[in-house]
């Protein structure tokens, strides 16, 4: 298992994190949405607050998501001895269309850095070392 290989679950863990800490620092809409009751609050594109309710809820479902992906990489990297290729295809798919969308407005680069970097690191056939 090579140093990199025991990064990227880190890197993507690292990644969630912020993501959920900006779902709570930018201006969002927590407030509102908790006040109506959080059933459907998002639901209607015609309210006024309706894409401080979408970021909120979008950045907060991406958290989760590489959250998960974090860490289920670091589980199969600590199991099998390597990192999985997919991924680093996975947050290619995720990063690249994003950064082509918002770039350079926001973030989004991380993404196709780690996994540029996973890919890399898949490459390296070592078994694992016992920790």
């Amino acid at each position: 298992m090579s140093a990199l290989a025991r990064w990227i679950p880190r890197l993507v863990i690292a990644t969630a994190v912020l993501h959920f800490c900006w779902a709570f620092a930018q201006p969002n809409a927590w407030a509102d949405m908790a006040g109506d009751g959080l059933w459907r609050t998002a639901a209607d594109s015609g309210a006024p607050e309706y894409f401080e309710r979408e970021a909120t809820v979008w950045f907060t479902a991406s958290g989760i998501a590489l959250l998960a992906l974090g860490t289920l990489s670091r589980h199969v990297l600590r199991t099998t001895g390597r990192l999985p290729a997919q991924v680093g295809w996975y947050l290619l798919a995720l990063g690249v269309p994003l950064c082509v969308i918002y770039f350079p407005g926001t973030g989004s680069w991380a993404l196709p850095v780690i996994g540029l970097l996973a890919l890399a690191a898949a490459r390296d056939g070592r078994p694992a070392r016992p920790e």
